[in-house]
């Protein structure tokens, strides 16, 4: 079989940049994630609406097969709003992997959309409950959707501070003081949460997941990550594997 061209990979990339807004407009693409945000349920409806419109992206030939690509492009971005909307990250992405799983197994094509309208309502249902909640202080909020996406890049409690227009010192008394952990920690443990999802579903090195996540050095990494799980990156692969 010929590998493939770099032409092919360009050809890919611009039906991937096109798929992620459906071809739709990109105003009725980020409605439905705003609803989503807001703990909204009509984002499901507005999600339905979208999916019948006939305006989705074509990925494959196959109309059960290119549906359930779009489900997972879908779910990706609920998951994404919802953590901006201060979901757990953990909660967030185990919510992704369950409706993934749930639409892996079914072969209808209205099944699929009807899967892509419940996993957004669900979505929703967890913003709103958070509300209900009001577990932690606005700025506490927003240090917990910086860190979500920006795991990637080195952290500080200036940069923070600076985000959530607050002195350095207040903002981190107040973030122990509501979620019982230093910010530091609380960063670090998001990094170790990522990771071991990394280990679980990529086929990414250790240093390259090391890397990724920002870590000064691979041994920085497996260090960090044993003291928090107990066990080495390597042992936590190998026990996911073996599992499966």
């Amino acid at each position: 079989m010929p590998e493939i061209s770099e032409r092919q990979l360009r050809y890919l990339e611009f039906v991937n940049r096109e798929n992620a807004h459906f071809h739709h407009t990109n105003e009725a693409d980020n409605y439905q994630y705003e609803l989503i945000k807001q703990g909204n349920v009509r984002a499901g409806e507005e999600n339905r609406k979208i999916l019948l419109s006939g305006q989705t992206g074509k990925v494959s030939e196959d109309a059960l097969r290119n549906q359930k690509y779009l489900f997972v492009a879908s779910v990706t971005l609920a998951c994404r709003a919802a953590m901006a909307a201060g979901l757990d990250s953990e909660r967030a992405y185990n919510i992704s992997d369950l409706y993934i799983q749930k639409m892996d197994l079914l072969t209808e094509k209205e099944a699929v959309i009807d899967l892509s309208v419940e996993m957004m309502e669900f979505y929703a249902k967890e913003v709103a409950a958070l509300e209900k909640q009001k577990p932690y202080s606005l700025p506490v909020m927003k240090c917990m959707n910086y860190i979500s996406y920006h795991l990637h890049e080195k952290i500080t409690v200036t940069q923070l501070a600076e985000l959530t227009a607050t002195n350095p010192s207040y903002l981190s008394t107040l973030f122990r003081k509501e979620t019982g952990i230093k910010l530091s920690g609380y960063i670090t443990q998001k990094r170790i949460e990522t990771a071991k999802n990394m280990l679980r579903f990529s086929d990414y090195s250790y240093s390259e997941i090391a890397t990724i996540l920002a870590f000064s050095s691979q041994s920085h990494f497996a260090e960090t990550f044993r003291k928090l799980t107990g066990m080495t990156p390597k042992r936590y692969r190998e026990r996911f594997v073996s599992m499966t």
